[in-house]
């Protein structure tokens, strides 16, 4: 999905209860000019680490007075002595993502594309809390090789917001805006420290808490997916963020034999919106949001039977079971109509016999009589 799509999409969201359509304001987002400045900042802005340490570098948002930032699609650089090992987006203020964050090592880079319904116009004013983040990536300090010396010489690593990361306005129009850049520097020590310091294993190891409760929309519309019936869902995870969402759709038949506890169960790795492979609505929707350290919440979706159709083989299954059940009332009533007609016949022979017999009575006696 483009960054074109997911501000379409927003846009969608914000401005569905308005019933306004997405056609001219899509096409302007192509054709917006660029106006004001946000800015991306990496924060801290300076680190020290000795060999093999880890620190937390937090990707944050600040925008212009009367400004408000709905969709972000960003890059980060990092120099080749210094290496990204893990994402959260526990504390974002993104809530959806067409793009998840992505580390490729080859080319030295981290992408994702984003956006915020109803926009984000900055901090509230007098709020200590730093509400305006958009991605923790943590970093580490490469450590010694096999052989002796450290795996890089260089002590000096660099974090950069990529010239190519570009940030969309909620003004109706997508506007995109000029962004201001701030980058991190990782000092890099030559040496090993008394301990290993990785800050972000002992917020894993100390997480117990699942993810937030969260509940399952479902969806169509003409504009989308062709019209198929999709999800959407979304939560978050305050303690380590979100690892991944899984999705599991069980025959209705199955509702009560609890089978997506199974270590076999079918689930699929997803992300929100998913378009769902039962089209028929037949099925319970689960969806399981697994945090950073394997905590997990489930919720639950059983679609309206209004909603529900019926498959083809379901058709065929019933047009059978129909037709089967027509035949045999048939073949019961041409069975019934049968017995029916030779038990008439039967009481019509045995009544004839009858009347032959009474004539023979009768003619007897007449002989008798004669004779006497």
């Amino acid at each position: 999905m483009t960054l074109l799509t997911l501000c379409c999409y927003i846009l969608h969201v914000s401005m569905k209860a308005l019933g306004m359509g997405l056609g001219l304001v899509c096409v302007a987002l192509l054709l917006a000019p660029t106006a004001s400045a946000a800015t991306l900042y990496l924060s801290p802005t300076k680190v020290e680490l000795n060999r093999g340490d880890s620190t937390k570098l937090s990707l944050r948002l600040d925008v212009d007075e009367d400004e408000c930032v709905n969709a972000i699609d960003g890059v980060l650089r990092y120099t080749e002595n210094v290496e990204p090992i893990d994402i959260s987006r526990g504390t974002s203020i993104m809530s959806i993502w067409v793009e998840e964050p992505v580390i490729n090592r080859d080319a030295r880079t981290i992408t994702f594309a984003g956006g915020i319904p109803n926009g984000y116009c900055g901090r509230i004013v007098g709020d200590p809390r730093l509400t305006n983040n958009i991605i923790d990536v943590v970093f580490q300090s490469p450590g010694f090789v096999i052989g002796g010396g450290a795996g890089t010489s260089s002590t000096m690593a660099r974090v950069e917001v990529a010239e190519d990361t570009q940030v969309y306005l909620n003004d109706g129009f997508g506007t995109r805006t000029n962004v201001n850049r701030y980058g991190a520097d990782l000092m890099l020590a030559t040496t090993v420290g008394n301990t290993i310091q990785n800050p972000w294993g002992d917020v894993i190891a100390a997480d117990e808490q699942a993810p937030e409760a969260f509940s399952i929309a479902l969806e169509r519309t003409k504009s989308a997916f062709d019209n198929d019936w999709f999800i959407t869902f979304n939560t978050t995870d305050k303690q380590t963020g979100i690892d991944h969402y899984e999705v599991m759709e069980e025959p209705l038949k199955d509702f009560w034999s609890f089978r997506w506890g199974e270590v076999t169960a079918p689930w699929i790795e997803a992300r929100s919106p998913y378009v769902l492979e039962d089209q028929t609505l037949n099925a319970t929707i689960r969806v399981r949001a697994v945090d950073k350290a394997g905590n997990e919440y489930v919720a639950v979706l059983v679609p309206e039977e209004a909603q529900r159709t019926m498959t083809m083989n379901a058709l065929l299954i019933y047009a059978a079971i129909t037709a089967g059940i027509i035949s045999l009332l048939l073949i019961i009533g041409g069975v019934f109509i049968v017995r029916k007609r030779r038990k008439a016949a039967l009481q019509f022979t045995e009544t004839s016999d009858t009347e032959d017999g009474d004539d023979v009575t009768e003619a007897d006696d007449s002989t008798v009589k004669t004779a006497t």
